[in-house]
C-alpha cells in the first residue's frame, strides 16, 4: 500500500545516490533503503509514534535506528546541502553557491514524552518550555541549513551557529550578505560580520507601516519574508507541530527531513 507521503520515482532518483553508500550499518539494497525513507516520511507527515508505524514498513526499531544514525553522523546535513545545490540548477541559477542567505528562528512548544529533555524556557515572555528552530534559506526560500537548539538560545547565538555550520559544509564560499531580524542586536551583528568576514545585516521595521489613514498595515520585508514562508511550509509536517524530541540531534533530524522534502519538491 502506497501513501501520499511516499517518495516519487523522480525524487528517489535524486536521493538514491546520496544515501546508497556501502556501509556495515543499515540496509544494503536501494529498494530497502527507499522503504526506510518512506517510513520516516510517513512519521514526519502524520506524527505517528514509532511503535505505531504500519506493519508494512517492518520493525519500527530498524527505522528508528537508521534515523538515529543519520541524525548523528551528518548524513542529513550532507544530503540537504547537496540537494540544495541541485535545486539551484533546476531553478535556473548559474552558480551552485549562494551570495545571500536569510536566517530566522521559530519557537516550538515542547511536548516530551518524559525523561530528560533539552527543552527550556523561552518563547513568549520567556516562560514557555520548548525549542528554537533555526532555518537558513536562499532568495528562493529553499532551506540550506537548519538546526534546533534550546529555546533560551539568543538570536545572535542562533545566527552564529548557522554560520558555523555553513562554513563547516563549505557552503559559504560566495556568501557576502546575511539577513537577520532585529532580534539580533546591532553590536552582535557587527561582531559576527567581523568574525565571519560577511556582512550581517539587520532588517525589519522600526515602526509598523501605516496607510494614509494612519492604520497599521502588513508589508513584507524584501527577501526576509522568504524565511517566514519556509517556516510555515515546514510546520505543515505534523511531527513539527511541537517539539516531541528529547535531544537536539533528533529534533534537528526531523527538521532536516522536512527541509529535504521541500527541496526535493522544487527539484523534481
Amino acid at each position: 500500500m502506497a501513501y501520499s507521503s511516499d517518495l516519487t520515482d523522480a525524487q528517489w532518483i535524486l536521493l538514491e545516490p546520496l544515501l546508497v553508500i556501502p556501509s556495515k550499518r543499515g540496509p544494503k539494497h536501494a529498494s530497502d533503503l527507499r522503504h526506510v525513507i518512506d517510513a520516516m516520511l510517513y512519521i514526519s507527515h502524520t506524527e505517528c509514534q514509532w511503535r505505531f508505524l504500519p506493519e508494512q514498513f517492518g520493525p519500527w526499531t530498524r527505522i528508528w535506528s537508521q534515523f538515529r544514525w543519520w541524525s548523528r553522523n551528518g548524513t542529513w546535513t550532507r544530503v540537504l546541502t547537496t540537494l540544495h545545490a541541485s535545486s539551484r540548477i533546476a531553478l535556473g541559477r548559474k552558480d551552485l553557491l549562494l551570495s545571500m542567505v536569510v536566517i530566522d528562528t521559530h519557537f516550538a512548544r515542547g511536548a516530551s514524552n518524559g525523561g530528560v529533555t533539552f527543552h527550556n524556557q523561552g518563547g513568549p515572555y520567556g516562560r514557555t518550555n520548548g525549542a528554537k528552530r533555526i532555518v537558513c534559506v536562499d532568495v528562493n526560500g529553499l532551506p540550506l541549513c537548519v538546526r534546533v537548539v534550546p529555546a533560551s538560545t539568543s538570536e545572535a547565538r542562533a545566527v552564529e551557529l548557522i554560520l558555523e555550520d555553513l562554513a563547516r559544509t563549505d557552503a559559504d564560499h560566495r556568501l557576502e550578505l546575511v539577513l537577520v531580524d532585529r532580534g539580533t542586536a546591532e553590536s552582535a551583528a557587527q561582531r559576527l560580520s567581523a568574525r565571519f568576514k560577511r556582512e550581517v545585516r539587520r532588517v525589519g521595521w522600526d515602526e509598523p507601516p501605516r496607510n494614509e489613514s494612519g492604520a497599521k498595515v502588513f508589508r513584507p520585508i524584501r527577501h526576509a519574508w522568504r524565511v517566514e514562508v519556509a517556516h510555515g511550509h515546514l510546520v505543515r509536517r505534523r511531527r513539527l507541530a511541537r517539539c516531541f524530541e528529547n535531544t537536539t540531534a533528533s529534533a534537528t533530524g526531523w527538521l532536516h527531513v522536512a527541509s529535504i522534502v521541500e527541496v526535493l519538491r522544487s527539484s523534481s
